[in-house]
This record gives structure tokens, C-alpha cells and sequence, in this order.
């Protein structure tokens, strides 16, 4: 469909058949002190060449760098038919299914989607994504208040150890709805939470979150927190890296009964970093609860000639059914991202994704091994099993040292005071598949140098 504009006649003569001189007046009802001023550095318009221009200097930012930051968004390989299949007019220009009938290749396509991740986390039924991992787990928490109709307190045992820019989010998300977030505080010698610290008698609490791995690269003891978690009434919500889930227990195989919300970031899945964006969040469950997961799932049916089709199944959302009975406002559901992480998954197959996984985490412990070999000082902070990142202190200034390897074009890792103000001098490492020998030496051999500058 062409984009048709509006000219000013046809403004002028809507406004009239209203009974209102301006624009403006449709929106008197908002307060001024409220109502932005404008776009002051946005300029009216500009031609092509002038956008063009602007749009390579942009791109010319993005210089390739040698990267070991990790903290939610990892630098996988994505193999080059992902994307050439994703950006087919196809699947680049579809939007949501909501004509279910005349949408059956997009139908299909989100059906096999919840089918891997489903599987992925060992979970009963997956939805077909949500807008990122940290508003994922907000979602997760409201709809762990919907289902644990036995908890009255709406109080969500959240660790510190879960992703700072999660927990951010999700208070933002909940904390006018009368849900309370509660700080787990982690081990200092582990960086994981002690079951042994937990509360004999923790009262009446909704959902305890359990971040697998978490924030710290370290790996929580799931089957004792989620036992904990249960025996006391509440639900367990796990935020888990997909990737890592090739290698370890998934969240529906926790402690006796498994885990009964998943959720996390897609992004490690088919995406590429693209300075931030856009990723995409998941969400799976257990069959119990399917009813108040936000979002949309597919079914596969068959018509009345024995025919294979999908249909959109469950639509628990404010467009499809009544709006008080809706779970969630989740309208854009990050279609184009999740068609990309089917595409990967399905090429790369369990067997890839556990080579990338065990890659992904050798190199991530030998980098650690080498740095505290060779630079003085420099030693591991936690003694735990890791995935993808672990922590490692530094004698010398934490934010000279990545400076310093910032202008020798590698992205150091990620400096944990900023939000971990007791992990002082501590560095978050993260080394992927993508990672050679070579690159480890040169990163190793910068970080001595720079460090013997200071």
C-alpha cells in the first residue's frame, strides 16, 4: 500500500467536519508542563545526499574492534545464509499474523520457533518473543503474581546477581503495581547466591528469580534454590542464556519438579550486536500456567481435508480479547529477530550449538588463565564454575586500563564498580567462539602493556 500524506487542505477540512481550529486543540486535555517542547536538533527536512552523508558517518563510528565485553550481548558467528534468508521480502516486510489464515508461512515459521526453544529450555510451551531480555523478566514477574494465586504478598526474591539493567527494568515495569523486588545479596567468596543463607521462614513471597548463569558468568546452584523456592509456595522464574543451555541443565529440569518460568535474552541467537539493537526477549512455561503468558503461541491443526496449517492458538492480549482479562500489552512481538534465531538454530543443529557453547567457553577460561598468568596482581575473584564470563581483579585502575586498550581498538570487558561498587579494580571478561588463539595473545599482551604504563 502507498504511503498517501495528508495535505494541509485535507487537515484543514478534517478539522472543520470536527469542530476544532487546530491540531493542537485534539490534545488539550494534556497539561502544558507536561508536553514536550519539540525536536529543537532535529532540522524540518533535509535532501538525500545531505541524510546520506550522515548515515555513512554514522556506520564509519562502528570501526571493527577486537571485542571481550560480554554482560548480555555476545559476539557469536552468525552464519551468512541467516541473514540472507531473514531479509527475504518475505519475512523482512511481514508483520504479526492477525489474519491467521492468509499468514501461514509466518505461522509456521513462529511454530517451529517455540518448538526449539521449548526444547532449548526443556520447558512445555515457549511464546513468540517479547521486545529483550530485561523486559522479559518484567513480564515473567507479572505473570508469576497472575498465576501463583496462593501468594497474596507480591513480594519477588530478585538477586543482585541477576543483570543490574534487568532488575532496573523490571522495577521500573512493576513497581506502580504494587510488586516489591526484593534483594538476594550473592556470596562474596562464590558470586553466587548461598542456599545456606536463605531464610529458614521467608514468609509469604510470590516468585524467587534465579539467573542461570548469572551476571558474574558464575553458576548458581539451581536444583537446591528452586526446591528452596517451591517448598515455600512461590514460583521460580529462571533467566537463562540461551546459548549456555546447550551445555547445562535446562530450567525445566531444576530440582524435582523444574523451573516454572524461563526467560532471557535471544540476542546470543542469530543476532548481531549492531551497537545495542534491536535483540529480541523469550519466555517459556510450564503447560499450567500457559494461560498467563503474555504475548501469542501457534498451534499446528489440520483442516477438514487432512491438510497441515497453524493458527494462533492463544492470544492473551488486549487486541484479541477483553481488556481486563489481558495479560499483557505486548503488540510488536520482534518478529524479524525470531525469524533469524529460528534460521540459526535450525542450521546449526544441537550438536553446532554445543560446539559453540564449549568453544565459547574454553576461550572465555583461558583468557582468564592467561591474563592472571601473566600480569601481575591480576587474579580470579570467584572460585565457581563459569559461562561465557568470569571475573578477574586488577592492581592497576580498572577504567586507564580499558582506556588504554580502547585506543589500541579492543573493547575491554565491562567494569563491575560502576554498579558493584564492593568488586573494585574487577574486570567482567568474556571470550566467545569467535575468539582465536591469536586474539587471546594480542589482548593478554595489551592489557600487560597498558597496565605497565600505569
Amino acid at each position: 500500500m502507498p504511503f498517501i500524506p495528508h495535505t494541509e487542505k485535507d487537515i484543514a477540512e478534517m478539522l472543520k467536519a470536527i469542530g476544532a481550529d487546530s491540531i493542537e486543540d485534539l490534545f488539550d486535555e494534556i497539561p502544558a508542563n507536561l508536553r514536550s517542547a519539540g525536536l529543537q536538533d532535529v532540522p524540518t527536512s533535509t535532501n538525500e545526499m545531505e541524510v546520506t552523508r550522515v548515515m555513512h558517518e554514522r556506520a564509519d563510528q562502528d570501526a571493527r574492534t577486537l571485542c571481550f565485553l560480554g554482560a548480555g550481548a555476545y559476539e557469536h558467528h552468525i552464519p551468512a545464509a541467516v541473514w540472507e534468508l531473514t531479509t527475504r521480502g518475505e519475512f523482512y516486510s511481514a508483520y504479526t499474523p492477525y489474519q491467521a489464515e492468509a499468514s501461514q508461512g509466518t505461522l509456521q515459521l513462529l511454530y517451529e520457533y517455540q518448538t526449539m526453544m521449548a526444547s532449548l529450555t526443556g520447558m512445555d510451551v515457549s511464546n513468540a518473543s517479547l521486545y529483550d531480555g530485561a523486559s522479559s523478566l518484567a513480564e515473567a514477574v507479572l505473570m508469576a503474581v497472575r498465576a501463583n494465586r496462593k501468594s497474596k504478598a507480591k513480594r519477588i526474591l530478585m538477586p543482585r546477581s541477576v543483570h543490574p539493567a534487568y532488575r532496573k527494568v523490571a522495577h521500573t515495569i512493576v513497581h506502580n503495581q504494587g510488586i516489591a523486588l526484593e534483594e538476594l545479596d550473592y556470596d562474596r567468596s562464590s558470586g553466587i547466591i548461598d542456599p545456606d543463607s536463605l531464610p529458614k521462614d521467608p514468609g509469604d513471597f510470590t516468585a524467587l528469580v534465579i539467573p542461570q548463569p548469572n551476571f558474574f558468568g558464575n553458576l548458581e546452584e539451581v536444583d537446591t534454590l528452586t526446591d528452596w523456592a517451591h517448598q515455600h509456595g512461590a514460583l521460580v522464574i529462571g533467566v537463562v542464556n540461551p546459548t549456555a543451555l546447550a551445555l547445562i541443565t535446562p530450567p525445566g529440569e531444576w530440582g524435582e519438579i523444574g523451573a516454572d518460568i524461563a526467560c532471557g535474552e535471544g540476542q546470543p541467537l542469530g543476532a548481531p550486536l549492531a551497537s545495542g539493537g534491536p535483540y529480541f526477549g523469550f519466555m517459556c512455561c510450564r503447560q499450567t500456567y500457559v494461560r498467563q503468558m503474555p504475548g501469542r503461541i501457534i498451534g499446528r491443526t489440520e483442516d477438514l481435508d487432512g491438510k497441515e496449517g497453524f493458527a494462533l492458538t492463544l492470544q492473551a492480549r488486549e487486541q484479541h480479547i477483553r481488556r481486563s482479562k489481558a495479560t499483557s500489552n505486548i503488540c510488536t512481538n520482534q518478529g524479524l529477530l525470531v525469524t533469524a534465531a529460528t534460521i540459526y538454530m535450525a542450521l546449526l543443529g544441537p550438536q553446532g550449538l554445543q560446539r559453540v557453547a564449549s568453544h565459547s567457553h574454553a576461550n572465555t577460561v583461558k583468557l582468564a588463565d592467561r591474563l592472571v598468568d601473566k600480569l601481575d596482581g591480576a587474579e580470579k575473584v570467584f572460585d565457581r564454575p563459569v559461562f561465557h564470563e568470569v571475573v578477574v581483579r586488577l592492581k592497576q585502575p580498572v577504567r586507564d586500563v580499558l582506556q588504554g586498550l580502547s585506543e589500541e581498538g579492543i573493547v575491554g570487558g565491562y567494569p563491575l564498580a560502576e554498579e558493584y561498587p564492593e568488586l573494585d579494580n574487577c574486570l567482567l571478561l568474556c571470550a566467545t567462539e569467535t575468539k582465536t588463539e591469536a586474539d587471546l595473545d594480542a589482548f593478554v599482551e595489551a592489557v600487560v602493556r597498558i597496565a605497565g604504563r600505569l
